[in-house]
């Protein structure tokens, strides 16, 4: 009975789906054809793509043209189409036109107006928020530019904040965008070109170089793996990233996401390339090296002292999220020779109680506190420092009464916790905070000496990244001509040079009488 029932299901669903392949068939085939000169065979193709009347929010208006003597139709999407302008810049000129002699372009008052002959071409600009007009005894649809998708204010960055400096935000809005790099950059060579990348959402990539400056081959380069996706829907930068980077797996970002308009505006200024797309509150800035990651834009805000003080700091504290508590792990377990009687003696006492060994305890605390950070990131707002604050409080202390851990645990995993939100940018955070666990597991294996072959290595293996051609460690290793802003950087008016791992066509940034 069963087996009867499974046959004839699966026989209702073989008699089913050539239906629904040949509806897809049938669109695709339409789509293709060319517009006719009768207007109501256009609309009967337009109105089966379309599904109208079912398809609500997609409007279709005819009319009749008394100056033209023709019957016309306007067709387009109300949600994301400007109907106002649809009513002052097409429909009243038209309606109120009286002579016979003048075009449509000479007509109508919207932006720009263009011509498309094939349905497949009118669907798209309908889709993209332009209303298209179609006359009868014309074998054209004409494109009114007109689109209005709805979007946020321009706001202040909520990762990159920075007390000196704009405080302006990309949103998500690709041409809001696009004008907030424009305002910064008044330059005719800087380019805009646009890529499309997904197959069904008609999504597009924009790619924003300037001219004369960038590398043409680099700039071809992220022209051909964007123009080789072949995927069905890439709805933001952030999927996108995913799909352009060269090492998926690897721990370290080689792609550079920002949200403030001036950092990206000064990385063109150097020659790179930025990606822009809408439903991205960011843009992608492409290569990307490790300083790239480490430094902040507020670095060239501050004045010289401050901004290298607080890269040092930076740094110093991405050393001590790294290795704190691997070297805890390390000393208390194979090199107690290393610390001084007293403090192993201090050492030794506080832990008397507890049954755990040193990386047991190190893990526990470690998984305890990326618990509450997460934890403080997922919950509305006003609760999470809350959460963040008193979990901290409650499980320490209780950790510490129970003899679970021991207080010292308690102060390193804390100090290299803390150390971690120094790192400003999210993918090197995450980095970072995952290899701390893998040279916890090398110091809890084999000491110090674990803990340098797993440093090695890994050096080893930050060499031999690259980002689009551009070595990860450059200009530091191998070293290039430029104005070698890495660790530290030099005084604004002596970084007189570009970088030169990016081969940019203009090497020189300042002239030396500057």
């Amino acid at each position: 009975m069963l087996r009867d029932m499974l046959k004839l299901f699966k026989k209702q669903q073989n008699k089913k789906s050539p239906q629904g392949q040949q509806s897809v068939g049938e669109q695709s085939e339409l789509k293709e054809k060319e517009l006719t000169h009768d207007l109501q065979s256009n609309l009967t193709i337009l109105k089966k793509l379309y599904s109208i009347p079912d398809n609500k929010d997609v409007k279709l208006r005819e009319l009749y043209l008394e100056g033209l003597d023709k019957q016309a139709a306007i067709i387009f999407i109300s949600t994301i189409t400007d109907i106002k302008s649809i009513e002052e810049h097409i429909l009243k000129p038209l309606t109120e036109n009286t002579s016979g002699k003048k075009q449509i372009k000479d007509i109508v008052s919207v932006q720009l107006v263009h011509d498309n002959f094939y349905f497949k071409d009118a669907v798209k600009e309908i889709n993209k928020g332009n209303a298209v007009l179609l006359i009868d005894g014309e074998a054209r649809a004409y494109v009114m530019d007109c689109p209005d998708f709805q979007s946020r204010a321009i706001e202040k960055p909520d990762n990159e904040i920075l007390i000196k400096g704009p405080k302006e935000a990309f949103i998500e809005k690709a041409v809001t965008n696009i004008s907030l790099l424009r305002k910064k950059i008044r330059n005719e060579n800087l380019m805009v070109e646009a890529v499309e990348i997904s197959q069904r959402s008609h999504n597009d990539v924009f790619i924003v170089y300037i001219r004369g400056l960038a590398n043409e081959k680099l700039v071809s380069n992220i022209k051909k793996r964007l123009g080789r996706l072949e995927v069905n829907s890439i709805q933001n930068l952030s999927l996108l990233e995913e799909y352009i980077e060269e090492r998926s797996y690897s721990l370290f970002p080689s792609i550079l996401s920002s949200e403030r308009p001036d950092r990206a505006a000064s990385f063109l200024e150097d020659g790179y390339i930025v990606l822009l797309m809408d439903n991205s509150p960011d843009s992608l800035i492409l290569p990307a090296t490790f300083w790239s990651f480490f430094h902040s834009p507020e670095d060239h805000y501050l004045r010289f002292v401050y901004a290298n003080f607080t890269r040092a700091l930076r740094m110093v504290a991405m050393f001590i999220t790294v290795f704190t508590s691997a070297i805890y792990v390390a000393i208390t377990t194979y090199h107690a020779e290393m610390i001084p009687p007293d403090l192993l003696l201090a050492i030794a006492s506080s832990r008397e109680k507890v049954p755990f060994p040193a990386v047991i305890e190190i893990l526990i605390m470690e998984a305890a506190f990326e618990l509450i950070r997460e934890a403080g990131l997922r919950v509305p707002s006003p609760i999470g420092p809350t959460i963040g604050i008193v979990g901290a409080l409650i499980l320490g202390q209780a950790a510490v009464q129970a003899n679970i851990i021991s207080p010292i645990v308690i102060i390193v995993v804390a100090l290299g916790g803390l150390s971690s939100f120094a790192v400003s940018d999210i993918s090197l955070n995450f980095a970072v905070r995952l290899i701390r666990f893998v040279f916890i597991f090398s110091a809890a294996m084999l000491g110090i000496y674990g803990m340098t072959a797993i440093f090695v290595a890994g050096l080893f293996y930050m060499v031999s990244l690259k980002s689009f051609g551009v070595p990860y460690l450059a200009p530091m290793s191998p070293s290039y001509k430029s104005s070698k802003d890495t660790i530290f950087r030099k005084i604004i008016k002596n970084e007189k040079l570009r970088p030169g791992f990016l081969k940019p066509a203009d090497m020189q940034k300042k002239s030396d009488e500057a």
